[in-house]
């Protein structure tokens, strides 16, 4: 909450809120053109008309213009809030929809948690500030247009790092709970239940199967406790995963061949805590493409 507050006291330093009322509902309650303040319809350098009402607004305190120093910084802070949702979003899409959830059905990797929390932070840090000089009041958020999507974002965005977090400290410790039970015996044919326990992590074997063959990959220098490249996960069926790969199949055939994988005809039911992991997980995806539909909304709608 310290954090919160500094950040929030920090925003209200560099950047004060500019209230200008040029926005597309002031022209349509005052029935003038864009052109009547702005050179161009879309904004930027103001005509005279435009300089005297902006001069009106500056004599009663509600336009401060932006220092050079305040504008430097808006760009660094803003800058920054864009490649952290950059790279928050493209990973949520590349697991989603690359990789697919499976990959971190059995807890998420230390990699994947930090870069996921480090993100939430930054975006967090940043977005105080930027949303202080973008509202300066309450009721901003829901008299204007920018200030209503903005406020469906945020909500949404909430709700994400609601789910990181149960995900992160009730959901993913349960599922990893679940397959460090003692592990089965070794046998020649494994069901996919069987193969999800042999992950590589706390020294376990590591097995992946492939076209129907479970090969050993624990004594390979690229598979070092389970994962592979950060990319994929051992106790996994990676069969249609091959095909995304920048090698061929003779990679794996060169592995221990230690059984064989049995085609399960029914779907394994899927405990509570792993349907609830999937169920975030997707709607997680479908928040990323709302978010960035908001956006495009906000800046070409």
């Amino acid at each position: 909450m310290k954090a919160l507050f500094l950040c929030w006291v920090l925003g209200c330093i560099l950047f004060p809120p500019l209230l200008t009322h040029a926005t597309p509902e002031y022209a349509e309650q005052t029935k003038f053109e864009c052109q009547r303040c702005h050179v161009e319809a879309t904004g930027g350098k103001l005509t005279k008309a435009g300089e005297d009402f902006r001069g009106e607004l500056q004599v009663k305190g509600l336009y401060r213009p932006l220092k050079p120093f305040q504008k430097v910084v808006r760009l660094t802070v803003g800058y920054l809030h864009l490649l952290t949702a950059i790279a928050w979003f493209g990973t949520i899409l590349y697991v989603h929809i690359l990789l697919k959830p499976a990959y971190a059905a059995k807890g998420l990797p230390k990699g994947e948690l930090i870069l996921g929390w480090l993100g939430i932070i930054l975006l967090t840090a940043t977005g105080i500030p930027l949303t202080i000089a973008k509202i300066p009041t309450w009721e901003a958020f829901y008299t204007t247009r920018f200030g209503i999507l903005l406020g469906i974002k945020l909500i949404l965005f909430s709700i994400m790092v609601s789910s990181a977090g149960t995900v992160t400290f009730v959901i993913g410790p349960k599922l990893r709970k679940k397959i460090a039970q003692p592990l089965l015996e070794k046998k020649t044919k494994y069901t996919p239940g069987d193969l999800s326990r042999f992950d590589g992590s706390e020294k376990r074997p590591a097995y992946i199967a492939y076209n129907g063959k479970i090969y050993d990959v624990s004594s390979s220098k690229l598979w070092v406790e389970g994962n592979h490249v950060r990319k994929h996960l051992a106790g996994n069926d990676l069969t249609e995963t091959l095909n995304t790969a920048p090698h061929g199949e003779e990679k794996v055939l060169r592995m221990p061949l230690v059984g064989e994988l049995l085609a399960v005809s029914a779907k394994m039911e899927k405990t509570l805590h792993e349907k609830v992991f999937y169920f975030m997980a997707y709607m997680n995806l479908i928040f990323v493409f709302l978010i960035t539909f908001i956006i495009a909304l906000w800046r070409w709608w």
